[in-house]
């Protein structure tokens, strides 16, 4: 058993403006980054282009023909101040999709233990019917609603700990019973949800919300009071991670002051729950990160906590 590594040179075909944070720099350091040594069990692959079936599990139809319409055959075309599509845009956005789907498959089929996904643009701003914070398709959650349309998941589970709150992820999920949303991130920062009073309407979204500086310490403390109990109790039998890792001490983004052992330790404490609920199945889908050096760093603690798995007992789902 081992871990599985998805990504697709499409990835590097999204071109944002100069001097943008999410650049196609960030999966060049992630590649590299898996390049060492040390990762050379992982198993790779390529993320295959998704289907637009799988799009609209979670975005409405409407929305997700206007996106397609409106990718370019030259230049930028501008969502919003922060959003844009460029020629290769809608191909990487449907191998994010792809790669999320496969992923999930490779996980729940038995053949991987956990899957981590190193895709761009990110996903989890997403909502229903509106691309915004550099995101168009909300990977994560389209991979949890696979998860339960293709093996009949009961209850999954999607833990965000990007440094800005998912309000894409949170609006897809806030009415359903069947998924948990649980999150860690710098309030107040874009996009301005994510207070800890915003439950959904069966109580499974959770939000912990951290202030600027907060830190490694009150990061764990944040995950071991609030979001982990909730996670038990939930019993989920498959955990979707919305890896971001924004929250890193060097991002230019924000100022949460995380360090790469803090993403190791999460992933760690993330597969203690998959171990007891859910037979130890993660999917990992790569979020923000924008300072190369410490997404590396995070990258690494992240992916190398993910393949420990090879080694640990499991008990059957």
């Amino acid at each position: 058993m081992t871990t599985l590594y998805l990504t697709h040179p499409a990835f590097l075909d999204h071109v944002t403006a100069p001097d943008h944070p999410e650049r196609p720099d960030r999966l060049r350091a992630v590649n590299k980054a898996l390049a060492h040594e040390r990762f050379n069990t992982l198993v790779r692959g390529e993320a295959p282009e998704g289907s637009l079936d799988s799009v609209t599990l979670c975005h409405n139809e409407h929305y997700v023909g206007e996106i397609r319409h409106l990718a370019p055959t030259k230049g930028l075309v501008y969502i919003d101040g922060d959003t844009s599509m460029s020629p290769g845009t809608w191909e990487a956005v449907m191998r994010g999709v792809g790669g999320a789907v496969a992923a999930t498959d490779a996980v729940m089929s038995g053949t991987h233990d956990n899957a981590f996904v190193a895709v761009r643009p990110p996903g989890h701003h997403a909502e229903k019917s509106t691309a915004m914070g550099f995101c168009f398709f909300d990977n994560a959650a389209i991979a949890a609603r696979h998860a339960q349309r293709k093996y009949g998941i009961a209850r999954a589970a999607v833990v965000d700990f990007d440094v800005h709150h998912g309000n894409g992820t949170q609006d897809i999920f806030w009415a359903d019973k069947t998924v948990m949303y649980c999150s860690t991130h710098q309030m107040p920062l874009f996009p301005g949800t994510g207070a800890s009073g915003e439950r959904g309407e069966h109580d499974t979204i959770v939000n912990a919300p951290l202030a600027s500086e907060d830190g490694g310490a009150k990061f764990r403390a944040a995950f071991e009071n609030v979001i982990l109990p909730n996670l038990r109790k939930f019993s989920p039998e498959l955990i979707i991670v919305s890896a971001g890792f924004d929250a890193h001490y060097r991002d230019p983004l924000a100022s949460l002051n995380l360090r790469a052992e803090d993403f190791g330790w999460v992933t760690q404490q993330l597969m203690d729950v998959a171990d007891k609920s859910a037979g130890g199945r993660i999917v990992s889908v790569m979020e923000g990160g924008y300072d190369l050096q410490g997404l590396q760093e995070s990258v690494a603690a992240h992916v190398t906590a993910l393949m420990g798995a090879d080694s640990r007992h499991k008990p059957s789902a």
